[in-house]
């Protein structure tokens, strides 16, 4: 089986999914290669808010627009580890810029510019990622777990977490709800 160009897509999940950990997700994909994906969950809000890494980072952000902004559930694999999906680009530490309107950035600078008002306009936090061993995402897709959604901006930053799926559904021109959990292949 090739390889599937699948960096930077959005991969939303079928019904096919519902009653595990991944129903009704839709996860950004920062890294797919021959080693395996790396992807962030992007519609699942924790109870936490930019706050709380601020005090555990020992941050004054009382004053930060983003205060209470949610942290994200990205995924299951490594929960106690930050990742900032953000734009503009900015000079952190730690980045890997994914396309243009989308850098990965995993060092504590970004979160302290962000208690400081300093932070990028557009920025999604997300505990944990989502990971896939090498062809294992390409397998889950011909088995009808995932929808691919190309890299829609709108998606990532601005619709409310609420209706991502349906949205993006929309952008794949389906109603998610009306696809039936199996399917057979011709």
């Amino acid at each position: 089986m090739a390889i599937m160009n699948l960096s930077s897509t959005i991969l939303v999940a079928t019904p096919k999914l519902n009653s595990t950990i991944f129903e009704r997700s839709m996860i950004f994909v920062c890294e797919h290669h021959e080693q395996g994906t790396v992807g962030l969950i992007i519609n699942r809000p924790t109870s936490f808010g930019l706050g709380y890494i601020c005090e555990h980072l020992a941050l004054d952000c009382s004053l930060s627009a983003k205060r209470d902004m949610p942290l994200l559930f990205g995924g299951p694999i490594q929960p106690e580890r930050g990742f900032v999906l953000h734009r503009p680009k900015g000079d952190w530490r730690s980045s890997l810029i994914i396309n243009s309107d989308v850098t990965l950035t995993t060092s504590n600078d970004i979160i302290k510019a962000m208690a400081a008002n300093q932070g990028p306009d557009h920025v999604v936090i997300a505990l944990g990622y989502s990971g896939w061993d090498p062809k294992k995402l390409e397998e889950e897709i011909m088995d009808d777990l995932w929808l691919v959604c190309p890299f829609n901006r709108e998606l990532l930053y601005d619709v409310s977490f609420a209706s991502r799926w349906e949205y993006a559904g929309h952008l794949l021109g389906v109603n998610l709800e009306n696809i039936i959990g199996s399917s057979g292949h011709a």
